[in-house]
Formats: C-alpha cells, structure tokens, sequence
C-alpha cells in the first residue's frame, strides 16, 4: 500500500488535473467521448483515440461519412463503425439524459440498455470521462492492479453483471481504504500500466 500512495503523490497534480478536464468537456467533444468509448473494447485506447481525432477533423457529428476507413488499429473494426452510426443517430437522447440530471447509476443502467457496444464498463468510462464519478471502469489495467493489492483474488475469466457489481463495490471499499478517491485510484492504475494519465 506504501509504494501505491507514494506514486499517487507523485501523479496527484495531473490525476486531479485530468479530471478536471473531464468535468468541463463541450457538448461536440462529449459526441467523441462517446464515440471513443464505443471503440475501446479490446483495443489500445491510443489508436482509438487517433481514430476519434481523424472523425473529429472530418466533422463525424456533422457529415455523413462511413467511420470505418478511419479505425486504423481498432479492433473489430467493421462491428464498431456500424455501432458508431447508431450511437450518433442516438446521441441526442444521450444529451437529453445529461440535461435530465439523471444519475450516474440510472444513465450507465440507460446506456447498458439502449446503446449497442456499451457494456458496464464502456457506459462507466464514458460518464466518467464527462464528469460523472463513482463508477468503476473495470478493464484489465484496473483488474489486475485490484489483484495485485489484492482487493479480488483473481482476474475473472468472464465479468458477469453480478461479478463486475461485486468488484465494483470491493474496489469503492480499497478506495475508502487507502483514502484515494475510486476515480483518482483508476487514472493512477492505468499510468502505472501505461506509463502516462490518459482517459
């Protein structure tokens, strides 16, 4: 636990400052964090990430264009640029639940429900990558740090409802523990796999 608070110190500054940013994204940039989610499942959130920045540039929101030419190193390719098209058809009603001020619990419930290629974890890394807090983004940057501290006991083969609702409340229970914030300690994992605080 030591050596997790000492490299929380050193990263507090940009991990606050992160989620600051988050907490202050424009409506046309909340459609790209949308669409960046979306692509993230089994993918390296960099070249996801340039994926949204070269649909960004070609005005995606706006234009009809086929996404898929623009997914360079995004898996499943194919699937989530169909998924991209039915996400910006439904994105006003996205908007309609931010200015609704539904929960965070009740909106990842709705987009879980109604938003093709959102599980638990894609609906948590978007509400948190627009502000919301509290949700735990379960991908295996934060499972297997959650091992490591041994907050769960191993890796699940299969992350059912149940099981990621169960991680989810052991993980806000370490949180309370260590006296990092959930949402912090999620930035502070993925740079201690990645090397950098990114989204």
């Amino acid at each position: 636990m030591e050596d997790l608070i000492k490299e929380y110190n050193q990263k507090k500054e940009s991990i606050k400052s992160r989620l600051e940013d988050f907490n202050n994204v424009k409506e046309e940039n909340i459609f790209y964090e949308f669409c960046f989610c979306l692509l993230t499942p089994q993918s390296k959130a960099k070249n996801c990430w340039n994926s949204v920045l070269a649909l960004k540039a070609r005005k995606f929101h706006q234009n009809d264009l086929d996404p898929v030419k623009y997914l360079d190193g995004v898996r499943f390719h194919n699937n989530k640029g169909k998924y991209l098209i039915e996400a910006k058809k439904k994105f006003p009603l996205v908007l309609e639940k931010i200015n609704d001020g539904i929960s965070g619990e009740e909106f990842r419930e709705w987009l879980v429900e109604n938003i093709n290629g959102y599980g638990l974890k894609e609906s948590a890394h978007f509400l948190r990558n627009i502000g919301y807090r509290g949700l735990a983004i379960l991908d295996r940057h934060i499972l297997k740090n959650l091992e490591r501290y041994n907050v769960i006991e191993e890796i699940p083969k299969t992350l059912t409802r149940a099981k990621y609702f169960d991680i989810e409340k052991r993980f806000k229970e370490f949180s309370e523990k260590t006296g990092i914030d959930m949402d912090e300690l999620d930035l502070l994992f993925w740079s201690m796999e990645t090397g950098e605080v990114f989204k």
